[in-house]
């Protein structure tokens, strides 16, 4: 072998343990660093929902009340059931009002006898006066008594109509269809309901709910401005409603109330809405979160809520950078969808890698060894 040849050789030699050396640190370089998942935004077409604290209140409601004098005798119903328009729920002694009835028909029936001795009285009296047998003063004092009995007829008749609706008041009927509260009183007690409306029970309408909320005069403003679109005034006939416990069926309501005015102290606009309650699930004053509609985005940016961390700043993520190092980046938020993403509105693209694991060992600035995940 000549001296160039073994030179070559020498130097091949060194260049592979230079490669080799490299490679070996570069590794124990990567095997150094922390490994961390990270994933994509999702983008997708969504609709843009913020949610307000409401309560459901019955469609309807009446106190049902006692308005005569008299001992309760019966309640005809159980407490909390479902009682229908019309059906009797409470009976009151009707013997005082029973007789006051009798006593009206009987003054009644006085009052048209004397008008009818009275029509005959002016009826003759005006024939004797064609002949001259009376005078004109008879027949004007015969037709006065005449029609002083027609006015007593008119009186009678008036006191027994109020008779008879005394009457009717002893039976308690239900003014509508609903569930109906516990009786105020035991059966046995004595009510005094003449002289103001004393109230026996309540009856709530609860085939259907009114639920209302209040939402920012901006967001109002909003509102207004996207309703435009015919997608998004549809969305406001379909409004979903969430409780503090999951209800064995969901709810949508529709909207059917914008307040007319704005409350200047708190810069808020009063709205209502309506929701059926076939399974009589929603009860009056439940408390309710009304996840309003306000807009669409056809490419929404979407991360994992649990990614999303929290300081004095607001809301930040961890972006890994192309030099694979953590960069803090402060973003700002929307609503949630599909129940485990939110909408970032600002602060990252579609391209930036946002991790997903180990939060809490990255820091800013820190290189990682990031794994896309999904």
């Amino acid at each position: 072998m000549n001296n160039l040849s073994f030179y070559g050789l020498v130097i091949a030699g060194f260049a592979l343990a230079s490669v080799t050396s490299c490679g070996n640190k570069r590794q124990a370089a990567d095997e150094g660093l922390l490994t961390v998942d990270v994933a994509l935004p999702v983008t997708d077409s969504i609709t843009l929902y913020k949610t307000y604290p409401g309560y459901a209140g019955a469609n309807a409601s009446a106190d049902v009340v006692a308005r005569v004098n008299g001992q309760l005798l019966s309640k005809n119903y159980d407490s909390g059931s479902l009682v229908k328009k019309g059906a009797v729920l409470f009976t009151i002694e009707p013997t005082k009002y029973s007789d006051a009835v009798r006593q009206a028909q009987a003054a009644l029936a006085t009052a048209e006898s004397e008008y009818e001795y009275a029509s005959k009285q002016a009826q003759a009296m005006k024939k004797a006066f064609e002949s001259d047998a009376v005078s004109r003063m008879e027949v004007i004092q015969a037709e006065s008594s005449m029609q002083q009995a027609e006015a007593a007829i008119k009186n009678a008749r008036a006191a027994l109509s109020t008779a008879n609706t005394n009457l009717a008041y002893c039976t308690v009927r239900a003014p509508f269809t609903g569930h109906i509260t516990s009786a105020t009183v035991d059966v046995g007690n004595y009510i005094n309901g003449e002289g103001a409306p004393f109230k026996l029970a309540t009856i709530y309408d609860d085939s259907s709910m009114i639920v209302s909320f209040a939402i920012e005069d901006s967001q109002y403003e909003r509102m207004m401005g996207a309703k435009s679109d015919p997608a998004v005034e549809a969305l406001y006939h379909k409004v979903p409603l969430e409780f503090e416990e999951p209800l064995p069926h969901t709810y949508t309501a529709d909207m059917y109330y914008t307040s007319p005015a704005i409350d200047k102290s708190t810069g808020t606009l009063n709205l209502k809405v309506t929701v059926d309650n076939p399974y009589g699930e929603l009860r009056d004053g439940m408390y309710v979160t009304v996840k309003f509609p306000y807009d669409t985005d056809p490419d929404a940016i979407l991360v994992k809520d649990a990614s999303i961390g929290t300081d004095q700043l607001g809301k930040y993520l961890y972006v890994v950078n192309d030099s694979d190092k953590v960069v803090y980046t402060p973003i700002e938020v929307g609503g949630i969808y599909d129940d485990s993403l939110r909408v970032v509105t600002k602060g990252i693209s579609r391209d930036s890698r946002y991790v997903t694991s180990a939060m809490l060992k990255v820091r800013d600035g820190m290189p990682v060894k990031p794994v896309l995940t999904k």
